[in-house]
């Protein structure tokens, strides 16, 4: 198999096959940055090396930092997005191989994951004894890996289509949930309810859920925390590195250094 592949070859020959797991490499700085929106009948785990990916599917939009990966069962119709740094590895599984969630979600991966990932994406023609060995070893973990909660629930509810889009474009936006309300023609409690409804989070923590994904996006493609901290409208860093230690457990530096482990 070829060390780097295609975002079209990979999709459309390697779903092809029956093997109950394979990967391959993509080299964004040759094929792009973007896969449109696709589907195959394999389910198929999407890992970054280095740099990130953002995954979207019809519920949700999920990002993919360094060293973990995003499962898109077989059937769901997805696009996937990259940075232009990213070193990627995709892994395909047969439907049924492992035992894998039945839903989009973002995994974190193990060292050893990552590895078998990578062994399996570089063997050989005549290597079949080494790859059923591997195969065996990668979805074992695989099926054991915990997941992140690093996505933004999407819906087909026209207004917060609206929002989520303005928000993409300019994630700097500060305006509060009221101002939202009356740009929407909506009350507050109404805009409230109604996020609640779509997406079972609340208005402050489904934006903070965006900003979080914008966040660890521009820090995966080397920007600086000040530099983010501006691009998300914060006053000060202390204050974008306190919603982020708060949401994910460890500051932005500590958080991105643990992937290197």
């Amino acid at each position: 198999m070829p060390k780097s592949l295609s975002w079209a070859l990979v999709d459309n020959d390697l779903d092809k096959s029956t093997a109950a797991a394979i990967a391959a490499r993509i080299d964004v700085s040759q094929n792009g940055r973007e896969a449109p929106e696709h589907r195959h009948r394999k389910g198929q785990l999407v890992m970054a090396l280095r740099g990130g990916v953002t995954c979207r599917v019809p519920s949700g939009l999920w990002m993919v930092p360094p060293h973990c990966g995003v499962w898109v069962p077989g059937g769901m119709t997805h696009s996937n997005v990259a940075t232009a740094n990213a070193r990627l590895f995709f892994l395909f599984v047969e439907p049924g191989a492992a035992d894998l969630p039945d839903r989009c979600c973002t995994l974190s991966l193990s060292p050893l994951v990552r590895e078998l990932i990578i062994e399996m994406a570089d063997q050989t023609a005549g290597a079949a004894a080494d790859t059923e060995l591997i195969t065996t070893l990668l979805l074992s973990a695989l099926s054991r890996m915990p997941v992140q909660d690093l996505h933004l629930p999407l819906t087909d509810e026209p207004r917060l289509g609206r929002i989520a889009s303005a928000l993409v474009d300019d994630p700097s936006d500060r305006a509060t949930m009221g101002q939202w309300a009356k740009r929407m023609a909506l009350s507050e409690n109404s805009l409230a309810r109604l996020v609640q409804k779509e997406t079972g989070l609340t208005f402050g923590r489904w934006r903070q859920q965006l900003q979080l994904i914008f966040a660890l996006r521009s820090l995966a493609a080397g920007a600086t925390v000040q530099q983010v901290s501006s691009d998300l409208g914060y006053e000060s860093v202390s204050a974008f590195i306190t919603m982020f230690k708060k949401a994910l457990g460890a500051s932005p530096a500590q958080y991105l250094k643990s992937f290197d482990r």
